[in-house]
């Protein structure tokens, strides 16, 4: 019985840190450092560019499978105002391997450690997408639906997006 109300009470727990984080409604803010430069990047909370926030791992398959698309995606509408960071969830540790996969890739890439997205609440999948509109509103929330990204799936939600004034 203890375990059943330790896990009940961890269940509702987490679901309040995310009450806030819903389609419509103005995305709270995070803020990433990326990788490779001293850049810091502060998404949701305030109008913006069109942005695809993706939670990813090199250990993940599904994660490393859906990045070429989101590159191919990035590539064809960067000029239009996208903005994609990718945020690992791997350990620092690991941040070697981190840069050798994001090579590959032209998008903005962060690490957790350097990262604080704890207004999304907890990241308990992956992959994880947010997609932020142009006046911060969130559009996706990573916590719900389908966890991967594609093609068609990015053309439908986000295409619309970067074409609003």
């Amino acid at each position: 019985m203890r375990y059943l109300i330790f896990a009940l009470v961890f269940f509702f727990s987490s679901l309040g840190s995310t009450a806030e984080l819903a389609v419509g409604k103005v995305m709270p803010p995070i803020q990433v450092k990326l990788i490779d430069s001293s850049t810091s990047l502060q998404v949701g909370g305030k109008p913006g560019k069109v942005t695809i926030i993706n939670f990813w791992a090199t250990w993940c398959a599904p994660c490393r499978a859906e990045m070429p698309a989101i590159q191919t995606y990035y590539e064809k509408y960067k000029s239009k105002g996208l903005e994609v960071i990718a945020i690992s969830m791997d350990d620092a540790k690991d941040l070697e391997q981190v840069r050798k996969i994001s090579q590959n890739y032209t998008f903005s890439v962060a690490i957790k450690s350097d990262s604080d997205y704890k207004n999304l609440g907890r990241i308990w999948r992956m992959p994880s997408t947010f997609i932020v509109d142009k006046n911060g509103i969130l559009q996706k929330n990573g916590h719900i639906g389908q966890p991967t990204v594609d093609l068609e799936m990015l053309e439908l939600i986000v295409t619309p997006l970067l074409a609003k004034d």
